[in-house]
């Protein structure tokens, strides 16, 4: 479930995780991390800079049961963000 950009950018974040500077694996361990103190049907946003993780963090969500809401490109990175489903 893809949301839109307007959409995206509105979102409030209940966990930020900012994996920036890291690359792969780091964005997806650093979002395994941060998961936990989410609560179901929050989300998490992930800060990357390693563009791998537009395809990593989408298929981990879905591994994982998360709802992958869709990315965002900013100056120099990523946002990310996804929904806890469980």
């Amino acid at each position: 479930m893809t949301v839109g950009t307007d959409d995206l950018k509105a979102l409030t974040a209940d966990q930020v995780v900012d994996a920036r500077g890291t690359s792969c694996p780091g964005p997806i361990l650093a979002a395994k991390k941060g998961i936990r103190t989410v609560p179901v049907g929050g989300v998490m946003e992930v800060l990357a800079t390693d563009s791998g993780t537009l395809k990593d963090l989408p298929a981990w969500s879905a591994k994982m049961g998360h709802d992958f809401l869709g990315s965002l490109e900013e100056a120099g990175y990523l946002r990310l963000f996804l929904r806890k489903m469980k």
